[in-house]
């Protein structure tokens, strides 16, 4: 069985709303079917397991023409779908279980909130190639968290003018960078010459001091065959990761992509937001997050403490909980990437919140490059600020005999946005 939680908002009654969700997205509709036998339904028709009332809601998250001020009731529902009816095609699952669910008439708020894969998915699907072990193995990176910045500014700059950049950043010994979600392939820097630009850069500095700094490059396409064709400039060149906007490529285009992937997959969740803004609609992260891990990602960017967007630290927790649980065993988690408006000023909290582990890719844009004393200095500061938060001490101890710190703590501790 395959089971999906249901928040249900309502004028009516939100159990016969339940229950229609398992009739119309299973084996039912309007009217009564002569087709629809007893021996039919005991093989595929969906049931509702599990039903919790929940207190009732002031305003309704869907405009439904009631007076201001109106009612609304709440539920939970748990509802089992067999898995002969939908099988392990990720497409038909989110059709069945989240968009054709969410046109039901009648709803005020409807939320996915929980999913649970049987076994038959692990498999049906390759999950991470490289993960949190591999993106370790590829960068040289242990026992701390992976350093990593962002291209910036996002958009503008030409091949040589980001690879001037880039050698600062791999100078001042950076594990990963990565170009920013918005630059794919424009006229003024094509993917192909980037590639050509930054690694020699990489792979110069691998021959002096051994490490290989992770780059990045962002190969999303509408098309599977570009960014096949994008992949392999970059594997090609001697490149390991790649940005995928994992939205904008679909479940299609990733798991194309992943059968022929040598590159560490890096996915960037642009779009997600809108998906799950309204605590009373949409989708929530930890269902969302199965999909893409079991079509291959390895690395999930989920936002971080205190960010520049409007996501709360709790939903980061959870967002965090939700890609380091196993859905079948321990491979199958990607490494968590902390961005968004990050500095070192955060390390002390996401240490915190997230169980005291290292497992995380720090992603720092702004809070590198705008460090008043340069790239090199930023990834020093954040660092520091990770060396002295595993030690237990604090920042602005730790910050009287390292001056990048103090730096950073001076330039950015007013706002906590510097990305």
């Amino acid at each position: 069985m395959i089971r999906l939680t249901y928040h249900i908002e309502t004028a009516g009654d939100p159990e016969r709303l339940a229950a229609k969700i398992a009739s119309d997205q299973s084996t039912g509709t309007f009217v009564a079917l002569p087709g629809e036998t007893p021996e039919l339904k005991a093989r595929v028709a969906a049931r509702v397991v599990g039903y919790r009332e929940l207190p009732p809601v002031g305003e309704a998250a869907w405009p439904d023409g009631r007076a201001a001020g109106a009612t609304y009731r709440a539920a939970e529902a748990d509802i089992d779908f067999p898995l002969e009816a939908i099988g392990t095609d990720l497409a038909a699952l989110m059709t069945i279980a989240v968009g054709g669910a969410s046109a039901i008439k009648g709803f005020s708020g409807f939320r996915v909130t929980g999913l649970r894969l049987p076994p038959a998915f692990a498999g049906a699907y390759p999950g991470p190639q490289f993960g949190v072990a591999g993106t370790r193995r590829l960068t040289g990176v242990h026992g701390r968290p992976v350093i990593g910045s962002i291209v910036k500014p996002a958009l503008g700059l030409r091949p040589h003018e980001t690879a001037a950049l880039v050698r600062e950043l791999v100078e001042a010994d950076v594990d990963f960078i990565k170009d920013d979600e918005k630059l794919m392939s424009p006229r003024y820097s094509p993917l192909a010459d980037r590639v050509a630009a930054i690694m020699p850069i990489v792979r110069d500095h691998e021959q002096k001091t051994g490490k290989k700094v992770m780059y990045a490059f962002n190969i999303s396409s509408d098309d599977p065959d570009e960014m096949v064709r994008n992949h392999d400039i970059v594997a090609d060149a001697g490149g390991n990761a790649a940005v995928i906007c994992i939205n904008a490529v679909g479940f299609g285009g990733l798991k194309f992509l992943r059968k022929r992937a040598r590159l560490a997959l890096h996915a960037h969740r642009a779009g997600w937001d809108a998906m799950t803004r309204h605590p009373s609609l949409g989708l929530d992260f930890s269902v969302y997050q199965q999909f893409w891990r079991l079509l291959g990602i390895d690395q999930f960017q989920i936002n971080g403490i205190r960010v520049k967007y409007w996501e709360p630290d709790d939903s980061f927790v959870r967002s965090f909980q939700a890609v380091t649980t196993p859905l079948f065993s321990p491979a199958d988690c990607p490494m968590p990437v902390v961005g968004s408006g990050q500095w070192g000023g955060q390390a002390p909290d996401t240490y915190a919140q997230t169980g005291r582990t290292t497992d995380l890719l720090y992603l720092c844009g702004g809070g590198v490059v705008s460090h008043p004393g340069g790239p090199a200095a930023g990834v020093k500061a954040v660092r520091q600020a990770w060396d002295a938060t595993v030690a237990g001490v604090p920042l602005e101890a730790y910050a009287r005999e390292h001056e990048e710190l103090a730096q950073s703590l001076q330039t950015f501790g007013a706002s906590d946005a510097a990305a």
